[in-house]
């Protein structure tokens, strides 16, 4: 997982609220269990018309949203299934910051561990960053600061000090559990010493 520390984009406005997973990925693409190639149909049914022309209205399909990196979205971002692939498909988009007012903790808690910040503010604070977005201007995302950087302005947000180490540092579950290797071998030794029959291959 790339570590997250600094972050500069013009944001995409995606002002809608209760956007849910089958519409961040829909469920005809989670077939795969491959976390790359699913940045194409983000938002499919919304960017894509019924013969998968693209909607050039859509805000991701305009120039120069369609290359940002952090995406502004209405309350609620996430709710409805547990699918991981919706945050696997923001980041092969090439997002790794989603702005709301709140998440499906769920959808929230899989952003830290694939390496996207999730960051929660109020509706005025939102407002504000949104004019940034409408006038294709660059905000700025410092998490070590825990802030974010507009024109002359600074708002601050609050993330878990464990979710905010792990992004810092690039851990996932996997890297997360590599850090205790030491502890597992030792453990495996011992049950080797005094439970060999549990090891045989």
């Amino acid at each position: 997982m790339r570590k997250f520390n600094t972050l500069k984009s013009i944001p995409a406005y995606l002002p809608i609220v209760n956007i849910d997973t089958d519409m961040i990925i829909p469920k005809q693409f989670l077939k795969t269990i491959k976390r790359t190639g699913l940045g194409k149909n983000l938002f499919f049914e919304m960017r894509y018309d019924e013969n998968g022309n693209i909607i050039h209205d859509f805000v991701l399909n305009k120039d120069p949203y369609n290359n940002s990196k952090i995406l502004i979205a209405g309350n609620n971002f996430g709710c409805g299934s547990s699918r991981e692939h919706a945050p696997w498909a923001l980041l092969d988009f090439g997002i790794t910051c989603v702005i709301s007012s709140s998440y499906a903790d769920i959808f929230y808690n899989n952003c830290f561990k694939n390496g996207i910040l999730p960051i929660i503010l109020e509706d005025e604070k939102i407002k504000e960053l949104s004019e940034y977005a409408k006038r294709k201007e660059e905000i700025s995302i410092n998490l070590s600061e825990e802030k974010i950087l507009y024109g002359n302005n600074e708002i601050k947000f609050n993330i878990d000090p464990f979710k905010k180490k792990c992004l810092l540092e690039g851990l996932d579950d996997i890297a997360l559990s590599l850090k205790k290797s030491e502890k597992i071998e030792q453990f495996e030794n011992k049950l080797k010493d005094h439970k060999p029959w549990i090891m045989n291959d």
